[in-house]
Order: C-alpha cells, then sequence, then structure tokens
C-alpha cells in the first residue's frame, strides 16, 4: 500500500485497493490457518504472510511491518496476549493493528483482548461475510490514519519551507538595510562583513551556543541602522562634533533601536539590542542610558568592541586609519572603561583570527582612473 495516498483520495479507494494490505495472520490451528489463508485468497488479497508459530510473528511483523495482523488468543508456548505485549515493547507502546480471531468468546478475554489494544474481535466458528467485513473495515481505518499521517507530515513540511522562506527573506531585508546604512561611508559593504564575523567569533568565545552566535552574526549588521536619521552634514564632518551635533549624533543608537522595535522574533529582537546597547560602556559612561557592567546586553558589549576596532583600523573619506598596534594598545587601555574587561582578554586571545577575517574582507584598493 502506498502511504502517498491523501485523505481525499482513501476516501475514494475502490476496495481492490485495499487488496494489497500485508495481512499477517498467527494461528496455531492449521485447519483455521488454511481455510483463513483460502478465503482472504479467494477474496483478492495478495499479501498474505501465515504462520502456526506465535515465536515468530514479532520477526515476520519486523520484516513486513504488516498492515493488519489476524491473531489467535489461545496458542501453545505463547498465547496472543504475549504476542501483543512483544509487538507494543517493539513498536514503542503502539499497537499494530490487531483483529483477534479466539474460540475463546467469553466477555472476560474480548474486554482484556480489546482493553489491551486490539481493534476488533471474531469469534470461532466465524462466519466468512462477517470475517471478510471486519478485515475490510480495519484496513479501511488503517489506511485512512496513514493518509492522514501522510498528509500531517506534508503540510509541516510545507510550513517548515514557508518558515524558511520568511526566515530568510527578513534575513536578507535585514543584511540589505545595514548595506544600505553603510554604503554612503563604505560603498563596498566590507565592513558589516566584519563585523558579523568578528562578533560571531567573539560571542563563540564567550561561551554562546551555535544558535546564538548565528542570531549575533545576522542581526550585528543592523547596529548602525539609526544613522539614517542623521544628516549628512553632522555624520561626515571631518572634524570634532560640536556639543549640539555630538548629541544628534547619539541619537542613531535609539532611531535605530525604534525601527526595529515592536518585533518578537529572536534575530529582531537581538537586532534591537544591538542597535540599542553598542555605544553603552563597561564603566556606565556610554549612551543612550549610562548602563554599567552587565546591565549591558552580551551582545552589546560585543558589537562594540568589534565595531571599534574596525572603525579605528579602516579608512575613511574624512579620517585615516590606525594601526593595529595603535588599536590593541587603545583597547587594552579602554579594558574596565569602555570595554568589557573579559571582551578584551578574549579579543587579544583571538586576534590571529581576527586579523585573517580583515585580511579576507579588505577593502579593495581604489581604481585610480575611477
Amino acid at each position: 500500500m502506498d502511504e502517498g495516498y491523501s485523505v481525499n483520495q482513501i476516501s475514494h479507494l475502490h476496495e481492490t485497493d485495499l487488496k494489497t494490505a500485508n495481512i499477517l495472520v498467527v494461528e496455531d490451528n492449521s485447519a483455521s490457518l488454511t481455510l483463513v489463508k483460502e478465503i482472504l485468497r479467494i477474496e483478492g488479497y495478495v499479501n498474505v504472510v501465515c504462520t502456526d508459530s506465535p515465536l515468530h510473528a514479532l520477526e515476520i511483523y519486523k520484516e513486513l511491518k504488516s498492515d493488519l495482523i489476524l491473531l489467535d488468543l489461545m496458542m501453545p508456548k505463547m498465547d496472543g496476549f504475549e504476542v501483543m505485549k512483544q509487538l507494543k515493547a517493539y513498536e514503542n507502546g503502539n499497537l499494530p493493528s490487531i483483529l483477534i480471531l479466539t474460540a475463546l468468546d467469553d466477555r472476560e478475554h474480548r474486554i482484556r483482548a480489546l482493553g489491551e489494544g486490539a481493534l476488533d474481535f471474531v469469534a470461532k466458528p466465524f462466519n466468512r461475510v462477517e470475517l471478510l467485513t471486519r478485515i475490510r473495515n480495519l484496513l479501511s481505518m488503517v489506511f485512512s490514519e496513514k493518509a492522514l499521517r501522510n498528509q500531517n507530515a506534508q503540510l509541516e513540511a510545507m510550513v517548515q519551507a514557508r518558515t524558511k522562506e520568511l526566515y530568510d527573506t527578513r534575513l536578507q531585508t535585514i543584511r540589505l538595510l545595514g548595506r544600505a546604512v553603510e554604503y554612503r561611508d563604505n560603498e563596498t559593504g566590507y565592513h558589516i562583513i566584519r563585523i558579523s564575523e568578528i562578533s560571531a567569533m567573539l560571542g563563540k568565545g564567550m561561551g554562546l551556543n551555535e544558535q546564538e552566535c548565528e542570531l549575533l552574526f545576522n542581526a550585528s549588521p543592523m547596529h548602525d541602522i539609526g544613522k539614517i536619521g542623521i544628516p549628512d552634514k553632522i555624520l561626515f564632518k571631518p572634524g570634532k562634533l560640536d556639543a549640539e551635533e555630538w548629541e544628534i549624533m547619539k541619537t542613531h543608537s535609539t532611531m535605530g533601536a525604534d525601527i526595529l522595535s515592536g518585533h518578537d522574533t529572536k534575530l529582531l529582537e537581538t537586532a534591537y539590542a544591538i542597535a540599542l546597547n553598542h555605544h553603552e560602556k563597561w564603566d556606565g559612561t556610554g549612551y543612550p542610558k549610562g548602563l554599567k557592567g552587565e546591565e549591558i546586553p552580551l551582545v552589546g558589549r560585543i558589537v562594540a568592541i568589534a565595531d571599534v576596532f574596525d572603525a579605528l583600523t579602516s579608512k575613511r573619506k574624512y579620517k585615516p586609519s590606525w594601526s593595529i598596534e595603535e588599536t590593541v594598545a587603545l583597547l587594552k587601555k579602554e579594558r574596565g572603561k569602555h570595554f568589557d574587561p573579559a571582551l578584551v582578554d578574549q579579543f587579544i586571545h583571538l586576534l590571529p583570527e581576527i586579523l585573517k577575517i580583515n585580511r579576507d574582507y579588505e577593502e579593495p584598493t581604489p581604481n585610480p582612473s575611477t
């Protein structure tokens, strides 16, 4: 039987389609076994396996994964209840579909068999029409359940695919927005690539798990999204900002947080925390809230040091680049002041790998002819 049937297809299955079901008959009485086998053969069931030994029932089921088991109760060496127990244990508590065939037609055995998971009960000597009707009904139910499980699995796969598509779209949007902010300042976009790589590396070094590092990698490009609201005359002023200009510049962290607020996805929550907090300082002298020490979210502390390092070591239209030695000296000087001491230590420990990131995503040399 093809488990790919949908629920709608099941409702239109012709009875002959059920005849391909895998049926296992476990009956120690040779006459009864022969009779059942012959009835099923004449009716057109083509995948019927019979055994007169209950000791072999489990192994046969493991091989065939039978759709329906016709099971006698009273058998030597192992009765039907023990066979059911073995099958249930093999299927982790989920008993296969079982139709009991037995001369024990008393109420006690019937209730016990049904209570232990059998789906139906036919007493010997059985009526041929009744037996076939019960078999057909059970198989229809079995295949309907399979179809429903298959449909649910397909729906789940569709939901997962759609969820991934939405996540990928959101992620791409975040990257493009981050790139848009950087474009005026750095047309290559390598700054945000380096920030992402360095931040994720630092996050791993600070004990973040793989998922948290991935969030940090993907959210960090949005750290300066609020700068889209800062006038160019302030953003690109080559000299020192005056007091009024500096207050305007500082608003980019809260503007970025406002842009990213109101979303309940982990990705945007992380981006929000970074945008709002990456200018806070370990000693409490940062902005916008003057948070101190571990009051500052770790993702904000991480991006703070990655951003400062990359900004200082990068040449811009309005400033020259610092050397690695000068930049590392500043990080050490600001350990416990601007930056989390543990992060500075981790940064220096990872410096060879961080410098490799810088080389891998180095700004291209401008073409003199352009």
